[in-house]
């Protein structure tokens, strides 16, 4: 089959786990002998980042990625951010997608094309929820860059962020656009009942992320094996979202295991300031690779403290691939992984999450056996070859729909249906 991945942002030119997972899910898929094509824009990136990726990526050979460069830079999705529209890349997306696809399935498209782009090509159409954008002009639903949104203030809290605000955002424009999409998919229960709870009227099921990164490798020791300083670990982007600001200081005055953060971004100063240079919090900046496989190997759980409304969390199955224990906030769909797994803790108060490290920290057994447990959990559940099967399964089951309801005439989805739900 020939597929169409269409997203904002694309390894080495992403930031979160939205690109990682486009990526994995395009190489499985290519590795199964189907035809790829990625569609992203550079200018977004580079917008955002400040600067051009240095760092090269390397997809199957199956897979072919056209990374669109304006020679209008930034102004391309500035344009498209305030039209909704692709407007300087519009000829070029148009092109590609009009090619004969199977499907073309939509991921981060807010800088890409709009909502608009969701008219282009006539093949099966997937919409993966990634983020809140369908619903929140921010994206993330962290109401004046504060606190998890429960009552929408949108013009004030866009400007608080200092955006220009989205005209199209008054119009009918989405709730359009969303009508040529076949499937919506959520990787969290929680995700698709925010979106339908916001008033969102889409068709739409559920299908969890899964991580290909890396497999267990027993031969690389535990920290506590190495007679080194036991630690914790934080892996993500340094934002104010990601919640670190609450781990800070709570590790400033912590003597039983240190703090080592993974990653970079705006918030780095703040945090760093806030560290006022103790010994206990280590910055390590960007890893990957195998330098990233064994600090997850090696931490006594990584800790996710996000406190915004998590889509999912992938960094949590990068560290149950690795035996390791994951303590997460109760915070969108990262407590599910864990109830589903067994594989950490759940915590809503700093007590709570002391409560864990003490535990893991003060017990090695009981820390292995909760890492084994988020291992089996990921074999048992999110494997790459089980999501790959379910994903070709919708597809097929959205190809007969269309064949029984039109005979193969040219398709638009209905609003909602019902009969996802019991699929």
């Amino acid at each position: 089959m020939r597929f169409c991945m269409v997203t904002t942002f694309y390894p080495p030119y992403s930031f979160g786990g939205d690109g990682v997972y486009v990526q994995q899910l395009s190489n499985e898929l290519a590795k199964r002998g189907h035809q790829v094509e990625v569609v992203h824009c550079r200018d977004a990136y580079n917008l955002l980042a400040g600067r051009t990726s240095s760092t090269t990526d390397h997809d199957h050979p199956n897979v072919t990625v056209h990374s669109l460069k304006s020679p209008w830079g930034f102004l391309s999705p500035f344009a498209t951010h305030q039209t909704g529209r692709p407007m300087l890349k519009s000829s070029r997306i148009k092109e590609i997608l009009e090619r004969p696809f199977d499907v073309i399935h939509y991921h981060n498209i807010s800088l890409v094309g709009g909502p608009k782009i969701l008219h282009y090509g006539q093949a099966v159409k997937l919409y993966t929820l990634h983020e809140y954008w369908l619903i929140c002009p921010t994206h993330m639903l962290f109401k004046f860059n504060h606190e998890a949104c429960t009552h929408k203030e949108c013009l004030s809290c866009t400007l608080a962020y200092r955006r220009p605000p989205q005209l199209w955002r008054y119009t009918d424009m989405i709730e359009q656009a969303v009508k040529h999409v076949d499937l919506f998919i959520a990787p969290s229960e929680f995700t698709m009942n925010k979106h339908l709870e916001m008033g969102l009227k889409i068709p739409v099921v559920e299908l969890p992320y899964f991580t290909s990164r890396w497999e267990w490798q027993e031969t690389t020791p535990r920290r506590s094996s190495m007679g080194e300083t036991p630690h914790f670990l934080f892996v993500g982007r340094l934002e104010k979202i990601k919640g670190l600001q609450e781990l800070v200081p709570l590790f400033r005055h912590y003597e039983r295991a240190q703090l080592w953060i993974v990653g970079v971004g705006h918030y780095e100063p703040v945090l760093r300031r806030m560290a006022q240079g103790s010994p206990n919090i280590k910055f390590l900046g960007y890893q990957s690779g195998e330098n990233l496989r064994i600090l997850y190997r090696q931490a006594l759980a990584t800790i996710v403290p996000s406190l915004w409304y998590e889509v999912f969390g992938l960094v949590i199955l990068e560290a149950f691939s690795q035996g390791t224990p994951v303590i997460v906030r109760n915070r969108g769909g990262m407590p599910e992984i864990i109830k589903e797994s067994g594989g950490g803790f759940v915590f809503n108060t700093d007590e709570e999450l002391l409560d864990a490290m003490e535990q893991l920290v003060g017990d090695p057994n009981l820390r292995e056996e909760i890492g084994r447990r988020g291992y089996e959990a990921l074999q048992q559940k999110w494997r790459a070859d089980l999501h790959v099967q379910r994903y070709l399964e919708l597809v097929e089951q959205i190809v007969s729909r269309r064949e029984e309801k039109l005979g193969g005439e040219d398709f638009v989805a209905p609003v909602y249906k019902d009969s996802w739900s019991s699929m």
